[in-house]
């Protein structure tokens, strides 16, 4: 009988463990020079001096307050702080804390007191209405404490994705995802750390979470808010003072 010229096929491993007709694995994408640009970003950052830093949510708090009414001063934090400098939401957090910030000193308040101790954060009157709701939601649903998911939380009036993340992680230390703020988002598409150009945060997030290590998903965000404050500003921003001037893809443009 005549031999078969057909050659036999052969599975090709690209890495170790693969053939045996498993599918090659696909190189994770991730942008070019990212790590130079980070350790380049933490340098800059070094001194810890942006806005964030000194009256960002995680120093609004009161530290000595029981674990429950200190998680709650983080949530109203994040809330008051949406589209509110630093400054202004750390300054609306003291007048809170001087009355006793808690679940039931809140829900004692009229709206008008309220009114009267946030102002000027950004969309105060709004900010009054989500903070009574959430903090009855609060009272009724989980015993005057915050929820401890992600999912929990944007169910909650005037809470978002943002604010959830960083409550997970400022006042429960736990990591369940980025938190992309407009400073981030920015700078994440400055720098082409998102495979194509995002339109809103939460694209931005998922973007993110696609490729950066885990463990650098805290950090980020600190990092890049600050960095977003003082040089990566939104108009005008002091490429000339960026140590990644000659490796940033927006610097020559901008």
């Amino acid at each position: 009988p005549r031999r078969s010229k057909r050659r036999k096929s052969v599975a090709i491993a690209y890495e170790p463990g693969q053939g045996d007709g498993a599918e090659p694995r696909r190189a994770r994408w991730e942008p070019r020079d990212w790590r130079e640009q980070l350790e380049r970003i933490r340098e800059m950052r070094r001194s810890r001096d942006a806005p964030v830093d000194e009256m960002g949510v995680q120093k609004c708090y009161d530290s000595c307050a029981p674990p429950q009414v200190m998680r709650y001063q983080v949530l109203l934090a994040l809330m008051l702080s949406s589209q509110t400098k630093d400054q202004v939401t750390s300054a609306a957090m003291l007048r809170l804390r001087r009355r006793g910030l808690t679940v039931d000193t809140v829900l004692e308040m009229d709206d008008e007191t309220l009114g009267q101790i946030i102002f000027p954060v950004g969309f105060w009157r709004n900010k009054v209405k989500y903070i009574k709701q959430t903090t009855a939601i609060l009272k009724q649903k989980y015993g005057g404490d915050i929820p401890s998911t992600v999912e929990e939380l944007v169910q909650l009036p005037g809470v978002g994705p943002k604010m959830a993340h960083l409550a997970m992680h400022i006042a429960w230390d736990s990591v369940a995802g980025i938190a992309v703020d407009t400073h981030v988002h920015r700078i994440s598409n400055r720098l082409k750390w998102v495979k194509k150009e995002t339109k809103h945060p939460e694209e931005t997030r998922v973007a993110l979470e696609d490729w950066l290590p885990r463990d650098l998903w805290k950090e980020i965000n600190w990092l890049l808010v600050g960095f977003g404050q003082q040089t990566c500003l939104p108009v005008n921003p002091r490429c000339s003072q960026c140590l990644n001037q000659d490796i940033c893809p927006a610097a020559k443009r901008l």
